[in-house]
This record gives structure tokens, C-alpha cells and sequence, in this order.
């Protein structure tokens, strides 16, 4: 959410923004409403200052008469300030709710484009495999090494479903114990975290209204399964007046996440690539309302994923998201993809988000500058590691010609030592 105030003096601004992150905006529309709740406000306030005065006059009164008729206008009165805060309290449910879908705007070294195809490289780390034998999919290797079953998954779960047994399980494991100790030694505090969350916390974090199709609705409980720890760590604090001492906060979490994948029928129905149900860790900060020190937070985040998947071995490939895609409270955003080699392409696996005062507007964080006057923070986030997505490089990049999969060294303190899986 941003500043009302703000938007109203910037709409030619903001309706760019929202027209280059492909979003809806009507600035005649929020203008409107900005100056009908405006006026609203002044006039409730305006009725409620004559009722204390009245008040005030009639506890002073020197007559019956006097008091009589001072009585008699504060009665009038009553029913005028009544049908006046009626209106404030519609013009501000209207307001809200234009308040909750206006994107913020893009940061200036994001580039302009309509979807992903737009996005700009970065750079690109590691060497791409060249197999001198035919190399397999996930999907086969993990049927041949037993550590898969697709089958079991789709028949008691459904489509995009599936187990990981065995040292499949064992795998995945290893994976988010090394990026849980990565972060443990740069000072990230762990979470254990709640994945079924009210309403609140996804407007908060602004995943409502836009995002209700993709997530998991629980009717009879009013509640929300996330799609991301991001939601509840970012919402930890909400509410809150945090001492400038104490920023940044930097917090991470492994948790189970569910997505609809809403709108991907067809796509990815095999394999590990889309699912609806998974496990990550998400990295996560909280920190003072100032851009320079932000975009620092934000390299580290992206940095340390970047060290994971170096310690996983992985060629990868780091993006500069364009603004058509976005996400309407980002302000800027990379996205790292990791080479796979059944998809001859790179897939993505992190991103790295900034969002400056959006979410923490919304979830009402706030810290106080030097001189004690109240600010909004800013938040991040970046995913550490998301599997089962992730398995499908790690099993793709590291397989022998013998179908067997080569464990990374950092890996391998998890996993009993072993240097092979098969």
C-alpha cells in the first residue's frame, strides 16, 4: 500500500507505473474518492467539535432556558453527525479497497517490458554441463534410483503431486540444512512459523486481493494456507514501533508452502517443476525506511542464495526483472534460474524482492528516525532454497553415466558421507 497523500500528488506517475507493471488505475477514480473521504473527514470532524462545544455550553448554562435550548441543538444535531459518519465509513470501505490494488512504482534501474521475456541478464555463474552420454530427466532418474514415486502421489493426493522416499527424502533434507547453517552464520534469526494465516496477514503482505486464485482458501476457518513463509515472518512485526537499534531484522524459515498454480493447466504437469505443495526457506528483512541501505539488504539476499547454489554446484543465471513482471507491490526484483538440463534452459529458483514501505504501510511496522518522528519500514525477501524444484538441477547436473547422482560435497556431512546416490 502506499501514502494516500502521495498518490494523490503523483497520479500521472503512478498511472505510468501501473500501466508499464501491466495493473489497472483509474486516477480519476482515486480522486474522487480521495476528495469525497476528504471532505467527510472535515465535516464529521467539523460536527463532532460543534457536539463537545455544545457539550461543554450546556454543562455551563446560567438558565433552564439556556440549557433547554442548548439541549434541544446538540438533539438536532445528533441525527446530522450520525448520516455524516455513514458516509465516511462507506467512502472509506471504497477507499480501502482502491487503496489495496494501486502497484507501487518501479524502482529506476528496473528495466521496462510487458512479461518475462523482457527481463535483463545479469550475469551467469558456472560451467553448463556437456554430458558425452545421454543424460536423463528427473523424472527418470528419480523412477530408476527409487527415490521418486509420481504414481503414489497423483493417486492420493492428485495431479502435481508426489513422494520423495527414501534417500530422496534424505536429499531434499540435506539441501535445507545447509542453507539453514549458511544463514545461521550470517546472523539470520530461524523461525518456526505458522502456514495457515488470516486474511490480514496476505493483505498485508500483498498477496490479497490480487493473489486469492492461487492460494488456498479455508472456508470454515476463514484462513489462508501461505504460499510462502515470506507472509507470516514479514507480518511478525506488525503492528509494531520498532526501536531503530534493533534494524535491521534479518529472519528466515523453512516451511511447507501451497500454491493453486492457478491458470498453468497444461503446463509442467510432470515432474517436480510446478507442484502445488512444497518446501522452501524463505530470507527475510525488515529495515529502516531509507533506499540506499535497502539496496544493499537487497544484494546480500540475493548474494546469499547465490552462495548456496554454489555450494550446490549449479550453473545459474541472475536476472533484472521488467516492470510487466512485477509484482504489484515490488519495487524492484531479480530472479536467479538454474541451469537444467532436461529443460535445455534455465529454470527459475529464486527471487529477490524489495518492496520498500509497501507491505510495511499495510502491516503497520513502523521505527521512529533521529529525531523521534514516526517512519514506515522497508522489507525484503529472497528464497534460500525451494525444493522439490530445485532437485530437478541437482539431479539433472550431477548424474553419472552410470545413473548414478554425484552428492555435492557440501552436501555430503548430510547425507552419512556418501559420495553417490545409486
Amino acid at each position: 500500500m502506499l501514502d494516500p497523500k502521495f498518490i494523490r500528488d503523483n497520479l500521472e506517475a503512478i498511472a505510468i507505473a501501473a500501466k508499464n507493471k501491466r495493473f489497472e488505475f483509474d486516477p480519476n477514480l482515486f480522486s474522487e474518492l480521495y476528495d469525497k473521504r476528504s471532505k467527510y473527514i472535515k465535516e464529521t470532524e467539523e460536527l463532532r467539535s460543534k457536539r463537545n462545544e455544545g457539550s461543554d455550553a450546556v454543562k455551563k448554562a446560567k438558565s433552564k432556558e439556556e440549557r433547554e435550548s442548548l439541549v434541544a441543538q446538540m438533539r438536532a444535531l445528533g441525527p446530522i453527525l450520525e448520516e455524516s459518519e455513514k458516509n465516511l465509513r462507506e467512502v472509506e470501505k471504497d477507499f480501502e479497497r482502491l487503496l489495496l490494488t494501486v502497484p507501487s512504482i518501479a524502482s529506476d534501474d528496473t528495466p521496462i517490458g510487458a512479461s518475462d521475456a523482457d527481463n535483463v541478464e545479469i550475469k551467469k555463474v558456472g560451467e553448463i554441463p556437456r554430458f558425452e552420454f545421454k543424460a536423463l530427466d528427473h523424472i527418470t532418474l528419480g523412477k530408476n534410483l527409487g527415490i521418486m514415486d509420481f504414481e503414489r502421489g497423483t493417486q492420493i493426493a492428485g495431479s502435481r503431486s508426489y513422494f520423495l522416499t527414501g534417500v530422496g527424502a534424505e536429499l531434499e533434507r540435506a539441501v535445507h540444512s545447509l542453507a539453514l547453517e549458511v544463514l545461521k552464520k550470517r546472523n539470520y534469526k530461524q523461525m518456526s512459523v505458522p502456514v495457515l494465516v488470516r486474511t490480514s496477514a496476505m493483505e498485508g503482505t500483498g498477496y490479497l486481493p490480487g493473489g486469492a486464485d492461487q492460494a488456498y482458501f479455508v472456508e470454515k476457518d476463514d484462513m489462508w494456507l501461505v504460499g510462502t513463509s515470506e507472509v507470516p515472518l514479514a507480518s511478525y512485526h506488525q503492528n509494531e514501533m520498532i526501536e531503530a537499534a534493533q534494524l535491521p531484522i534479518k529472519m528466515c524459515a523453512w516451511s511447507t508452502c501451497f500454491r493453486r498454480e492457478a491458470g498453468a493447466a497444461g503446463k509442467d504437469t510432470k515432474g517436480l517443476y510446478r507442484v502445488h505443495q512444497f518446501q522452501k526457506i524463505e530470507q527475510v528483512i525488515i529495515c529502516e525506511p531509507n533506499i540506499e541501505k535497502s539496496d544493499i539488504l537487497h544484494a546480500e539476499l540475493l548474494q546469499n542464495a547465490e552462495d548456496i547454489l554454489q555450494l550446490l554446484e549449479l550453473p545459474y543465471r541472475v536476472v533484472q526483472v521488467c516492470t510487466g513482471d512485477l509484482g504489484q507491490g515490488q519495487v524492484k526484483k531479480n530472479d536467479v534460474e538454474t541451469w537444467m538440463p532436461s529443460r535445455n534452459n534455465y529454470g527459475e529458483t529464486h527471487s529477490c524482492s524489495s518492496f520498500y514501505d509497501f507491505q510495511a504501510r499495510r502491516l503497520k511496522i513502523r521505527t521512529r528516525d533521529e529525531n523521534g518522528k514516526a517512519q514506515i519500514c522497508f522489507t525484503l525477501n529472497n528464497t534460500a532454497v525451494a525444493t522439490p524444484r530445485l532437485l530437478i538441477p541437482l539431479l539433472e547436473n550431477h548424474q553419472t553415466p552410470d545413473g548414478r547422482i554425484r552428492i555435492p560435497k557440501a552436501l555430503r556431512k548430510f547425507m552419512d558421507n556418501a559420495e553417490y546416490i545409486g
